[in-house]
């Protein structure tokens, strides 16, 4: 009756074992789904996250492009304002030069004519 017993005892204690082992296998399966499901989550979240960094990159891209495609255009609006402002300056010089001359024509004319005319009273006078 002892050895029934204790062999009863001891399939007893390798059972409770077996089950025991089993149930750690798989709570060691659940864990290792888990685990690499949230790594997978991971994984998509740092694609995601890359992908979203990448469109901001690209935004802020175009966003240079522009600024330096209306930098440009501003930069060619001066020039052409400065353009017409030079040959604006350029025809009043041009101008002003024309109304020097007309006016030194002018005055040599009337010292011309005023020594005319006094030659012309020398002459009376001494006739």
């Amino acid at each position: 009756m002892k050895k029934v017993i204790l062999g009863t005892i001891l399939m007893l204690a390798i059972s409770i074992s077996f089950v025991s082992c089993r149930e750690s296998a798989d709570k060691a399966k659940s864990a290792a789904e888990q685990a690499g499901e949230a790594m997978e989550k991971a994984g998509d979240d740092i694609k995601e996250a890359g992908d979203k960094a990448m469109d901001k990159a690209k935004e802020a891209g175009d966003s240079m492009k522009e600024i330096g495609e209306d930098a440009a255009n501003k930069a060619k609006e001066a020039g052409e304002e400065m353009k017409e402002a030079g040959n604006k300056a350029l025809d009043k010089a041009e101008e002003t030069g024309e109304n020097i001359k007309e006016g030194a024509e002018k005055a040599a004319n009337d010292v011309k004519d005023a020594a005319n005319k006094a030659a012309g009273e020398v002459e009376k006078a001494v006739n």
